[in-house]
């Protein structure tokens, strides 16, 4: 009796509850046009965010093509960090407190919830922005002025030409701004390692040889700026007056800034350390840890990186052993390392000639696989790529390639980036799946697709999530292999070469910074696992102690695409189509792995 009348009263209370729930507590379903109404209102919010930050950084909008600032350069100054901490604050609570996420569309609810995880990462993570170097051998203002200068400020008329003498003029400022801000990292205890200072330091002398410094050639800025200035429509006069006026910032601007800076990295480097991982900062684990969950936009920790590192260092060393089986190769796989380091059939010569043999032939391979993409893919990108050797004044220390995005304005082409300092460093086995992962399929489609999409916001066009980005060009290595690619065993091997050296960053770059490894067990790691040549695993080394977590976004990425295509082929069997999967993964530009893994469900849920 006792129960029924529980349950009596449990049912009444149900009735009583359903009978005066307020609307707002009711699930409600939105019209096409309320959709429509909030999803512009969104759209329209978001766009106002993008053209705010696009106000605040004068070299991204000449990076987009646009050139309402074009003779200014960013604001390195931490009141301006501090500005944009306010605006992003105010940005979220605008999102919250205004936009209803349950009345947009698919794309602007994917939209709404990026927006607000970037802003609160944003927020949460301002405490840790000077935990970074931003003078080192991979990157920094000291390299980026002359590359931006030569590759991303386009002279087509005379008042281009006076934008880029106005930059030459605000070098000696930047500059200012740049040592400051290193000041005030040193005063918290974050100091570059010492081998980061002759890298750097060299770089930044290298700008100052040649004229006007110093009799000789024209430097790399002045060379490229007369170059500029010769091709335009202008009277001789005009020229001559514009070569003058760069050619007095040079001497003044400069000259003044690059002194500056030198001089304090000289300083510096006398009181560095050999300390090389994050631990050793403020706080130093915290910050590795939120590192790397955002470099990965997974929840892993440091020690499961490690060991997803360690066991496909072993699951890749058994595919190469199979490799050598194929080539009849007597050995170990340490000795079949040791012959692909050193036997001279796999390098071009160390020559013009051969620098140029490796160009037109990294030209080929992509020209070729461009040729092939509706085997892969629905949506195939409208800019054109070009090949092109990384400039002689940073190839030293600058990776051994890399990608630069199009203008979106169609204006400048994508570009893969190789770097021939030295063709020993550049195998020919490794052209294959450099060129994929550079170029087509890798970040020329996924970057230039991004851009040219129309139905998301410019924030998402123009953002990235690295571990995205990363595994998309890593698993575009991949995918020219199930297409009969790879045809030369030794070049099947440069794959699987450069697969493993991205499992061995999984195992470096925790081992340096949670399991406190030096530099030269970092190395010796590569040294012991890989066919990298010394000087690879060297500044493979280095760069995992400049920029913490980012060298791990590569596998997870890769790993987490091919588990989501692993995935969807097992529910959808013979419904599975490969392009359709490329095109779930590349048409809502770049984004969280989970966020991935949504859509990739929802695709397969619409397919059953």
């Amino acid at each position: 009796m006792r129960i029924k009348l529980l349950l009596s009263i449990a049912l009444f209370s149900f009735v009583i509850q359903a009978c005066t729930q307020s609307p707002e507590t009711k699930e409600k379903t939105y019209s096409a046009e309320e959709i429509k109404q909030e999803t512009a209102k969104a759209n329209e919010f978001f766009e106002e965010a993008f053209q705010t930050a696009l106000e605040r950084s004068p070299m991204q909008q000449s990076y987009l093509g646009i050139k309402t600032d074009y003779g200014q350069w960013d604001d390195l100054s931490d009141e301006h960090a501090q500005e944009g901490l306010e605006i992003t604050k105010k940005q979220l609570q605008y999102l919250l407190d205004s936009i209803n996420p349950d009345a947009l569309d698919k794309q602007a609810k994917i939209s709404y919830q990026l927006f607000k995880e970037d802003a609160e990462n944003e927020i949460a993570d301002f405490k840790w922005r000077f935990h970074n170097y931003p003078v080192n051998q991979m990157f920094g203002m000291h390299s980026q002025v002359p590359s931006f200068l030569i590759n991303i400020h386009q002279v087509s008329d005379s008042s281009d030409a006076a934008a880029y003498i106005s930059r030459l003029n605000g070098v000696s400022t930047l500059f200012d701004q740049l040592v400051t801000g290193l000041k005030t990292r040193e005063e918290k205890g974050i100091v570059p390692p010492k081998f980061v200072f002759p890298y750097a330091i060299e770089d930044s002398k290298n700008i100052l040889k040649g004229a006007p410094f110093e009799k000789g050639e024209p430097s790399t800025i002045l060379a490229d700026f007369t170059r500029k200035v010769e091709a335009l429509e202008l009277d001789d006069a005009t020229k001559k007056k514009l070569i003058e006026e760069a050619k007095s910032a040079l001497n003044n601007s400069v000259k003044q800034g690059y002194e500056k800076l030198i001089s304090f990295l000289e300083e510096q480097e006398t009181r560095a350390t050999t300390k090389d991982g994050a631990w050793k900062f403020p706080e130093g684990k915290e910050f590795y840890d939120v590192a790397l969950q955002r470099t990965t936009t997974t929840d892993l920790t440091a020690e499961e990186i490690h060991q997803i590192g360690l066991d496909e260092v072993e699951r890749i060393h058994g595919e190469m052993r199979k490799i050598m089986e194929r080539v009849n190769f007597k050995g170990d796989l340490q000795a079949f390392f040791t012959f692909m380091r050193e036997e001279p059939m796999f390098y071009y010569p160390n020559t013009d000639e051969g620098k140029e043999q490796y160009l037109d032939s990294a030209k080929a391979i992509i020209d070729n696989m461009e040729s092939r993409l509706d085997e892969l893919f629905i949506t195939k990108p409208k800019a054109r790529i070009k090949v092109k050797r990384v400039e002689k004044f940073r190839e030293n220390s600058a990776g051994k390639a890399f990608y630069q995005a199009p203008a979106p304005d169609g204006s400048r082409p994508g570009t893969y980036y190789a770097n021939l300092a030295n063709t020993k460093n550049m195998p020919k086995y490794e052209m294959e799946a450099l060129a994929y992962h550079e170029g087509i399929p890798g970040h020329h489609m996924d970057r230039s697709i991004a851009q040219e999409l129309t139905d998301i916001p410019k924030f998402r066009k123009f953002g990235g999530y690295t571990a995205y980005v990363e595994g998309w060009g890593l698993y575009s290595e991949f995918i020219p292999k199930e297409m009969g690619l790879y045809a030369n065993p030794y070049s099947d091997f440069g794959r699987l070469a450069m697969e493993l050296w991205r499992a061995c960053r999984l195992v470096v770059d925790t081992g340096i910074h949670l399991k406190k490894w030096t530099r030269e067990e970092g190395i010796e790691y590569y040294m012991t696992n890989t066919s990298g040549s010394e000087r690879e695993c060297v500044r493979m080394v280095e760069r995992h102690i400049v920029m913490p977590s980012q060298a791990t976004a590569y596998k997870i990425g890769m790993l987490k695409i091919l588990d989501l295509r692993s995935m969807a082929m097992e529910k959808l069997g013979d419904k599975f189509d490969l392009r359709e999967f490329h095109e779930v993964v590349l048409t809502s530009g770049a984004i969280p792995l989970n966020t991935l893994e949504e859509l990739v469900n929802n695709w397969v849920e619409s397919k059953k």
